[in-house]
């Protein structure tokens, strides 16, 4: 049984829904496990991780267009506004989303579906890098 841990820097992204997933790939090495699991923990507060479609880019627009109508900004009982208007809801969002996510990953690669990609959420307008700590366990 192998466990090897990573920090995974993914570079600063506009607010929106964003394919990920061979960003994290490429960062990995997952060549050697057979059979295990990839779990990938987002290290911040403002942002999300989640699974959905990785073919229509019209997906990502309508899960931005959603969510920034679920949790809208500008709202008179937000207190914690201190870095600005999209910050409650961006931590709200993150929340909603989560920030971790565990994929099997078998003879070297992630188990994802056809049509499943990993999506960084970035719920902030000017946000930096996000990191991601990457955890596979598997031999």
């Amino acid at each position: 049984m192998k466990i090897i841990q990573k920090l995974i820097t993914l570079k600063a992204r506009s607010r929106g829904f964003h394919l990920v997933t061979n960003e994290i790939v490429e960062a990995l090495d997952l060549q050697d496990i057979q059979a295990g699991l990839l779990h990938l923990f987002l290290m911040h507060t403002s942002a999300s991780l989640t699974i959905n479609e990785n073919a229509d880019p019209s997906v990502r627009r309508d899960f931005l267009q959603f969510t920034d109508r679920l949790v809208p900004e500008n709202e008179p009982y937000y207190t914690h506004i201190l870095e600005g208007s999209e910050d409650m809801p961006a931590h709200i969002k993150s929340s909603l989303y989560g920030n971790a996510l565990t994929i099997p990953v078998t003879d070297g690669r992630m188990v994802l579906g056809t049509w499943q990609g990993i999506y960084l959420c970035e719920h902030r307008d000017f946000a930096g890098n996000r990191k991601v700590y990457a955890t596979i366990i598997g031999e």
